[in-house]
């Protein structure tokens, strides 16, 4: 057995021993979480389900022709789904994912394009209307905005700045349209947002439209 005295220091093949064995000790646990089934790394999970975003009127696009600069714009979405840029007059945006839509202008490009490589990027969003989420009626700001998803009431009231002096916020209705038609479910918004009553802070569904009725005083 080695006995040191005050002031000596271990022999460096002993020095580098102890640090191995601290740097094993380290990386085990480390490792055993990495390896087990349910371990994905959060950048990694994130990429594996990417959310798909569909294109809706009213949407501003950049789209981004590489070694074409001349092609590329930036341009918003038409009330009829479509846009139009250079050599590619009126081609169908909305319903498309902007994937699809790079797709499909690479197509109309090769007329033109030896090999045309497209990006295509939503600058401000807006989406098509069966996932939009609106708020009309004694709204501080009436608003349309696109769903997301987890969204609940609250978030879409935070959206509106919430309500006027004169709206009966408890006497609101969330209409819900569904397969079979349209379903209205009361909410009180004084509640939620003066009170704090966490209970009506319901989820949303895309296409929801809440309307705030005006006070009768």
């Amino acid at each position: 057995m080695l006995i040191l005295e005050r002031g000596d220091t271990l022999p460096p093949r002993r020095a580098s021993t102890r640090r191995w064995r601290a740097a094993v000790a380290v990386l085990v646990p480390l490792l055993a979480v990495a390896c087990s089934s349910n371990y994905a790394p959060p950048q990694l999970a994130a990429l594996e389900t990417p959310a798909t975003y569909i294109i809706g009127p009213g949407d501003t696009l950049s789209i981004f022709v590489y070694r074409a600069p001349e092609l590329s714009v930036e341009l918003p979405v038409r009330p009829d789904g479509r846009i139009s840029m250079p050599l590619v007059p009126d081609i169908d945006a909305a319903g498309k994912t902007p994937t699809q839509l790079s797709e499909d202008i690479s197509r109309r490009l090769r007329e033109y394009i030896r090999e045309p490589n497209v990006s295509v990027i939503v600058k401000s969003f807006v989406g098509p209307s069966t996932s939009l989420v609106r708020v009309i009626g004694e709204a501080a700001q009436p608003v349309s905005i696109p769903y997301r998803e987890g969204m609940t009431l609250l978030d879409v009231m935070i959206a509106s700045r919430g309500l006027t002096r004169y709206a009966a916020g408890d006497r609101a209705r969330l209409v819900r349209r569904g397969p079979g038609g349209s379903e209205v479910i009361p909410v009180r918004l004084s509640a939620l947002l003066k009170d704090g009553d966490i209970a009506q802070d319901v989820r949303m569904r895309p296409g929801d439209t809440i309307v705030i009725p005006q006070s009768w005083f």
